[in-house]
């Protein structure tokens, strides 16, 4: 497959965006570093804030991440040209995901064509031949846009009445279109692989797919302050057989990708631009040829993302290291690929692309979760080796952005 130019995979408004993330830097260092990206070029910045999460508690955060001082780590094209090079140059900075000790919250059901295929999953016990006949049962049964329908409203309790008298009902149903969001956790602090990186799929899963997202990046009082690009890989016959083994179809091994960098909130983005946001996925097979195009677009959204960030944290719930919150996808690919009926579900080696002209794009390929490298850097690792860098002191610091570079 022809590689696309490093620049396209970033913003559009790469020089205007404010992005920030982080990198493993080799060498005496050999950890991680939270970088800014300015005019295309990367900077050091950790010794400003020794972690993303405090750095988006910070009142100067935009002031830091537009002017801080910071050792230049050369030009971002070639982070990304390396991240996703057969052989990676070792000096070359790797591109982690761009969150660290903040919890990984995710939304589901939260788009009717969503609703509808984690219907089938359930009706079909997790068997990807009984889908496509059952997408059919179900079209006619419902019949009715429940994209149309606001969550909790008298409509959709009317309509939830109509579907038990029916005996049609789903606990999908019931968190679609019933006053509660699904938010689940979604993977541990520190466990998001980042662009370039492989994805895992459980080895007992023999229907899955991705789901691209979008991400938004909320501070401990639950203000969101910027968004970035998810992976929510997600295994369909798991999930299908019941519900309450969401976290063994949910959290595994390379199972959360984010990246490549957080965008932080100014006047050219906003969460109105994450409300009317397109995400495009783009899945390659490198055994078959095979490619899947598709789009979701936000503004089908079933929850306003301040809704799905209001259910998440408040009174009831805190996060003190803040968190990051996946959307929901509108966008299950059902595409046959291996047989007529089949469905899609992903083959190792598979080439996933998920892209918003604000946020650029984050690509992994895909494999199973007890074949790709182990999750080892937790947080104790982290803050051991900060401390071995003299660096645990600056969280409490109210360091000055200079202007410095």
């Amino acid at each position: 497959m022809k590689e696309a130019p490093a620049l396209s995979l970033l913003p559009a408004d790469l020089q205007q965006a404010l992005l920030v993330g982080r990198v493993w830097r080799t060498g005496d260092i050999d950890g991680p570093a939270v970088v800014a990206v300015r005019n295309g070029e990367v900077f050091d910045i950790t010794r400003h804030a020794s972690t993303v999460a405090e750095l988006l508690e910070r009142d100067d955060v935009v002031a830091i991440v537009r002017s801080a001082a910071g050792e230049s780590l050369g030009r971002v094209e070639a982070l990304i040209e390396n991240a996703l090079s057969a052989n990676p140059a070792a000096d070359v900075p790797r591109l982690l995901a761009p969150n660290d000790l903040q919890a990984i919250k995710a939304c589901g059901v939260t788009f009717a064509v969503s609703l509808l295929e984690r219907v089938i999953e359930e009706q079909a016990n997790g068997d990807p031949a009984r889908a496509e006949q059952l997408r059919g049962e179900l079209l006619a049964s419902i019949g009715a846009d429940l994209s149309s329908i606001k969550p909790g409203s008298p409509q959709a309790e009317q309509l939830k009445q109509e579907f038990i008298s029916r005996g049609a009902w789903s606990q999908y149903m019931e968190v679609g279109i019933g006053p509660y969001a699904e938010v689940f956790s979604k993977s541990q602090p520190m466990s998001a692989v980042g662009f370039g990186a492989d994805v895992g799929l459980h080895p007992e899963s023999k229907w899955n797919n991705p789901e691209p997202e979008i991400v938004l990046a909320v501070t401990s009082q639950g203000k969101p302050v910027g968004a970035t690009l998810g992976n929510d890989v997600n295994l369909r016959d798991i999930e299908g057989r019941s519900a309450l083994l969401l976290g063994k179809a949910k959290d595994n091994n390379g199972s959360c990708s984010i990246g490549p960098f957080i965008r932080l909130f100014d006047d050219r983005f906003s969460l109105d631009t994450v409300r009317n946001a397109e995400v495009r996925l783009t899945i390659e097979g490198v055994d078959d040829d095979f490619v899947l195009d598709g789009v979701s677009l936000m503004k089908q959204i079933s929850r306003d993302p301040l809704d799905l960030v209001g259910q998440t944290c408040g009174a009831h719930h805190q996060y003190p290291d803040g968190f990051m919150l996946f959307l929901g996808t509108m966008f299950s690919p059902i595409k046959d690929r291996d047989a007529k009926g089949g469905g899609f579900t992903h083959h190792k080696g598979d080439r996933v692309t998920i892209a918003s002209p604000a946020l650029g794009a984050l690509i992994n390929h895909v494999h199973r979760s007890d074949e790709i490298a182990p999750w080892t850097f937790g947080v104790r690792a982290l803050y051991n080796n900060l401390a071995r860098r003299g660096l645990l002191g600056n969280v409490t610091e109210a360091t000055k952005a200079t202007g410095e570079k």
